[in-house]
């Protein structure tokens, strides 16, 4: 049986991929900063709670202890992100956005995901079939930031391409170091949840399709590969 960790899960994209992959028969870790909602959530879906930030060492190192005592870990979805929105529900424009800004959605989206992975990577090492899904944005690609007409080139925001772009980098260089992993970027679409202020035009049932794909593949599966559900992205 395949387990699975998914961080940022109880709600929103990560709760539903943890739905989809525990009716595939994944046994599901759902992991939440908040004991309340993580907890209504796991017993909703079947899934095992585990209480994590992500942003926080020993919450993390916590957690290893944790799934490594119930058996090990297979796939890894770095799902957890923030957008850094304003109280107004509006994006921090290049004139406005301060090294503060930046730092606070780095915080979780890049030193997050690396302060994961990092910490699981011992546990994934011992898998028959180790696999690790990034969470992306097609703002990450800086193709479509400089193709005028394109969704991302109108994008006013600087903090989440940013960030999202450095999570593609972190992808394919922890695919290159570690050929056994399958690590893969993927891009869910404008997906309508708490992140964006539910402004995206997808349902999280469309968003999810993506990252249970790649969260599926085996051993002869593509790795540092940045994907959306049509296929390859420009990076």
């Amino acid at each position: 049986m395949t387990t699975t960790l998914i961080t940022g899960a109880n709600k929103g994209l990560g709760r539903e991929t943890a739905r989809r992959l525990i009716a595939d028969g994944h046994t599901v870790h759902l992991s939440s900063r908040d004991a309340g909602r993580g907890r209504r959530a796991a017993e909703e879906l079947g899934a095992r709670l585990i209480l994590l930030d992500v942003t926080d060492d020993a919450s993390v190192e916590a957690a290893v202890k944790t799934i490594e005592a119930e058996g090990g870990l297979d796939v890894l979805i770095n799902n957890a992100g923030v957008e850094g929105r304003t109280a107004d529900g509006g994006v921090i424009g290049a004139a406005d956005m301060t090294a503060d800004d930046l730092r606070t959605t780095f915080e979780t989206n890049v030193f997050g995901t690396a302060r994961v992975t990092h910490a699981f990577l011992p546990l994934l090492r011992r898998s028959p079939a180790p696999v690790v899904v990034n969470v992306s944005s097609g703002l990450a690609s800086l193709t479509g930031l400089t193709m005028p007409g394109s969704p991302a080139y109108a994008y006013p925001g600087v903090a989440y391409p940013a960030s999202k772009a450095a999570v593609n980098v972190l992808t394919v260089q922890y695919a290159k170091a570690f050929p056994g992993i399958r690590v893969n970027a993927v891009e869910p679409g404008y997906t309508a949840t708490d992140l964006n202020g539910r402004t995206g035009h997808q349902t999280v049932e469309e968003g999810a399709e993506i990252i249970v794909r790649m969260a599926s593949i085996g051993p002869d599966g593509p790795t540092g590969g940045y994907f959306d559900v049509s296929g390859p992205l420009p990076w």
